[in-house]
């Protein structure tokens, strides 16, 4: 979603109802105990198998609105409630961002999946209080050598990241292995938009940045932190601009552009892929 710090401008939010997500008070870096990370372990499992059944539905004529409402009906069939819903806004439980569309993409049931279409799909769900995010890149039928190759980087990107997670290991290294394969591969890291940390909320401290900066805290992992790492590479220039939507990011030049995420949590010896597909 949106870069860290802007998300964390609100510190309350109203209730809805006892399932509906809240915005809690920010309490800095956040250390899971067992009886949470067990129920991020489904909260992440559920966000794990909606994109599952999503990447294989997928087919030129649908549209990204019926992602959505099956999104958001399997989500609920579940147990959660869809973390993205109405979260700072945003109306629909699925970020649906096609080809030059970087993040934030709204559905529609207008907008038709189109054979050689980049989609990206970035969903959360919300599970007896606290969230899991997960974004996958799907290739709809044929596309481009490009954009598969494009999608793939970003992918590698990911795990390359998650390679170097575990405890004394720092955000520089997640950073450093992710903008490194990215740029041997000839693609840029956007940089208005980062990771971050994930539980009671949807968006929590730390910044999980994707690309070296002395800008912003370079955290020192510790086992039972929880985060959410989301390289995002555009074909051309990093540089992004949003729609008159007030959500929709686009890349400046056109060019395509992938994303991969994954909660994930530090264990002693390395991470657990919390949002894992099976795939």
């Amino acid at each position: 979603m949106k870069l860290f710090a802007d998300l964390l401008a609100s510190s309350t939010a109203a209730v809805n109802s006892p399932q509906e997500p809240r915005i809690h008070k920010r309490r800095g870096v956040e250390i899971k105990s067992a009886r949470e990370i067990k129920i991020m372990r489904k909260a992440s499992s559920i966000v794990a198998t909606v994109l599952r059944e999503i990447n294989s539905m997928v087919e030129p004529g649908m549209t990204t609105g019926d992602l959505d409402a099956f999104a958001e009906r399997r989500i609920r069939e579940m147990g959660a409630v869809p973390s993205f819903k109405g979260y700072q806004g945003f109306p629909a439980s699925i970020c649906a961002s096609i080809n030059n569309e970087v993040v934030h993409g709204i559905p529609s049931p207008k907008r038709l999946i189109k054979a050689g279409d980049l989609l990206k799909v970035d969903t959360g769900a919300y599970f007896d209080g606290y969230h899991g995010d997960s974004c996958i890149t799907i290739c709809v039928g044929e596309v481009s050598d490009s954009a598969r190759n494009l999608s793939r980087v970003a992918q590698e990107a990911l795990m390359a990241g998650l390679s170097q997670i575990k405890p004394k290991n720092t955000l520089l290294d997640i950073a450093g292995a992710i903008e490194d394969h990215v740029k041997e591969n000839g693609f840029s890291v956007v940089e208005d938009y980062t990771g971050h940390g994930v539980g009671r909320n949807l968006h929590e401290e730390p910044s999980v940045f994707n690309f070296r900066t002395n800008e912003l805290p370079n955290v020192t992992l510790r086992q039972g932190m929880t985060l959410a790492v989301e390289p995002i590479l555009n074909a051309g220039s990093k540089n992004c601009r949003t729609l008159k939507d007030r959500w929709t990011v686009v890349t400046k030049d056109g060019s395509i552009s992938a994303q991969w995420e994954h909660t994930i949590l530090v264990t002693s010896d390395g991470c657990e892929i919390l949002t894992d597909r099976g795939e």
